[in-house]
């Protein structure tokens, strides 16, 4: 099965600097340019660029965008994400974390664990 990856991704934030920040400091993206309306980020050949929302954006409930990393302690992670404010940017956490785990073909666990920001 051929892997897909995406190399360049945009979201919408409505504090650019604070979530460049919170990318940078929580999981090691390099900010390449970052203003008050938007930024561009590197994670390996991922790029990642931030816009400022507009004004007049309608918020939606639940929809929040979902990007996996792999880490070296998920554990420290999450609470470095959490510090850096990752509860409250773009909404508050309303649910529990929920946490998954497959078994691959080489024995490893491969275990998945997210919040839900609304």
């Amino acid at each position: 099965m051929a892997a897909e990856s995406f190399r360049w991704l945009l979201q919408l934030h409505k504090d650019v600097p604070k979530a460049s920040r919170f990318n940078a400091e929580g999981l090691d993206f390099t900010v390449n340019v970052c203003t008050i309306r938007w930024a561009n980020l590197r994670f390996g050949s991922l790029k990642l660029s931030l816009m400022q929302s507009p004004k007049d954006h309608v918020m939606q409930n639940g929809n929040s965008s979902l990007l996996f990393f792999t880490v070296p302690d998920i554990n420290q992670t999450v609470t470095n994400l959490m510090v850096l404010g990752g509860a409250e940017l773009d909404g508050p956490i309303k649910h529990e974390m929920k946490s998954a785990g497959s078994r691959q073909h080489d024995t490893y666990n491969d275990n998945e664990q997210g919040y839900i920001v609304e």
